[in-house]
């Protein structure tokens, strides 16, 4: 299954990348550890945004132009106005213990994330996780509980579906998104093999064929998705099954993934060797951004 598609270096020297995406003709990204938002022009020149002291990690933007950040640590998501004013949008510390992750935006403005549900830098067993709606007027929600560790989120093209990466149990799984913003309707959508019983992290993550991560959705609602476990991304269609893989031909761990560039067809590999290193402070200067062509441009999906 896997191709033989070049990949190669935008830029190096980062962190921890998580949260691609493709905005104004240049790529944005969360350096994680180093607590920066930044960006990256196509000939990978780096300009820093906006400091984050509680992790940056998932982004989106509003209907009116303003950018929504997580802050992982203190559970917040930020809002920066198209001037540069930034203000707390959320607090998410109320109903959730442990740290928020990836984000997806709704036409609406509706915002969701994830909690991990459980301490991984510290190496807890994972355990599940919910997934919280953010209307637009900041306040917050439990839009789907009993999530086993969530992760990167997508919408299809019609706004219809919200799919997302539940990493420890190795599948994606799709909600119908309803006119109030409500989950429904939770169903499988792909799954490589069947989930180990959770217990230590580092036997649960042994026993995965597939740990998704960050995800990114193409004009057929293809779905691309980093496999945190086994060096590469995924493509899957819009029934589920498996059409590609595409390796990092460094050998490192793919966390995160996007699609952008002028035609919609580049895609974004967020790289590193070691996500423990990196989020240790082990290694501060590893992350890689990395590029690959494919046949399917990005579309209406988000993010």
């Amino acid at each position: 299954m896997s191709t033989t598609r070049s990949v190669i270096r935008l830029a190096a020297g980062g962190h921890y990348f998580e949260a691609p995406r493709w905005h104004g003709d240049r790529w944005w990204v969360s350096d994680i550890y180093a607590g920066v938002l930044c960006t990256y022009d196509t000939d990978g020149t780096r300009t820093e945004v906006l400091r984050v002291e509680g992790n940056p990690s998932g982004i989106g933007w509003l209907p009116d132009g303003s950018l929504l950040v997580v802050s992982m640590h203190d559970r917040r998501l930020l809002r920066r106005t198209p001037e540069g004013e930034v203000t707390v949008h959320a607090d998410l510390s109320g109903v959730c213990e442990h740290e928020i992750n990836d984000l997806v935006l709704d036409a609406d403005g509706r915002a969701f994330t994830g909690t991990i549900g459980f301490a991984i830098t510290a190496g807890e067993p994972p355990r599940a996780g919910a997934i919280y709606r953010v209307d637009p007027d900041g306040s917050v929600h439990v839009a789907a509980d009993d999530v086993v560790c969530p992760n990167g989120m997508v919408i299809t093209g019609d706004g219809g579906t919200l799919i997302v990466a539940e990493s420890f149990a190795g599948r994606l799984t799709a909600f119908t998104i309803g006119a109030d913003g409500a989950l429904t309707d939770r169903r499988l959508f792909a799954q490589l093999a069947e989930p180990p019983q959770l217990g230590p992290l580092p036997e649960v993550m042994a026993a995965l064929a597939m740990i998704p991560d960050g995800c990114a959705i193409d004009a057929d609602d293809g779905i691309w998705v980093a496999d945190a476990g086994h060096q590469r991304v995924l493509r899957f269609d819009r029934n589920g099954a498996l059409t590609e893989e595409i390796a990092d031909p460094n050998g490192n761990g793919v966390y995160a993934c996007a699609l952008g560039g002028q035609d919609g067809r580049s895609l974004l590999l967020c790289a590193v060797p070691d996500f423990f290193a990196a989020a240790t402070g082990v290694d501060t200067d590893k992350a890689v951004l990395m590029l690959a062509r494919v046949d399917v441009p990005r579309g209406l999906g988000r993010p």
